[in-house]
């Protein structure tokens, strides 16, 4: 996804709306003196209900970012916690299990580095197929009655279930029509606010700013939708897993 031409394109169409506005406003003023009597309650009313949808949709990037970031933390703790219960199981199973796990980690650690979240749950397969063959190792071993062996299973069921949510995570953005209602709300405020320059001459010192501020705005909303896709990563949060990947070489 690339995410500089949906701020771009906003940034295009805030400015066209601005001058549509000054436009429309203009010939208003001329047809009639008091064009603008009254209306700067319809600018409070409108600027106020964009200030709320845009510090909300800001706010909600925001937590699903850190809500991805402590799920990498977790299920590094989860994998850690797990991988040590190996020693739990017999000596002769302990080695392929063990290659497992580093096969494991190696999927995960590629899937959290990804940009493209298509790719990205594509090779979530991969990492389910590793998930199955340690599954059915450690059962195994229960089964037979190992001692210490039933210790590991539930390590593992918490490690798989973080597995899960953070593919559900991965998924989980703004829905589209709030997104498509942020814009549409956007360019009709830039439309008002274009209306409102006509009371004086046009001013563009005061008209691009905005438009810039709301597009970049929106820019760094998109970035912590899609961390790695832009310039937002989750570093501090993705070294767990590889440091985790280096200590069990």
């Amino acid at each position: 996804m690339n995410l500089v031409l949906v701020p771009v394109g906003l940034f295009i169409g805030l400015v066209v709306c601005l001058e549509i506005g000054y436009r429309l406003g203009a010939r208003r003023r001329q047809a009639v003196p008091n064009a603008h009597e009254g209306f700067g309650a319809i600018e409070a009313g409108v600027f106020g209900l964009f200030g709320l949808l845009l510090s909300l949709t800001f706010f909600g990037a925001a937590s699903r970012l850190d809500a991805r970031r402590q799920l990498i933390v977790q299920e590094a703790n989860a994998i850690a916690s797990a991988y040590m219960r190996v020693d739990l199981l017999p000596s002769a199973e302990q080695p392929e299990v063990r290659r497992l796990f580093r096969e494991y980690l190696d999927e995960r650690v590629r899937i959290s580095e990804m940009p493209n979240e298509a790719a990205a749950l594509q090779e979530m397969h991969k990492a389910a197929k590793v998930q199955q063959a340690i599954w059915s190792r450690a059962t195994s071993a229960t089964s037979q009655g190992v001692p210490g062996a039933i210790l590991l299973v539930p390590a593992l069921n918490q490690m798989f279930e973080i597995a899960s949510a953070k593919a559900i995570a991965v998924q989980t953005h703004l829905p589209k029509l709030v997104f498509e209602f942020l814009i549409a709300v956007a360019l009709l405020s830039a439309l008002i606010a274009g209306f409102g320059l006509a009371r004086g001459e046009r001013n563009w010192v005061s008209a691009l700013p905005y438009a810039l501020v709301v597009a970049l705005t929106m820019y760094v909303m998109i970035d912590m939708e899609y961390p790695r896709a832009g310039l937002i990563r989750i570093g501090a949060a993705d070294l767990a897993l590889s440091t985790l990947r280096d200590s069990i070489q």
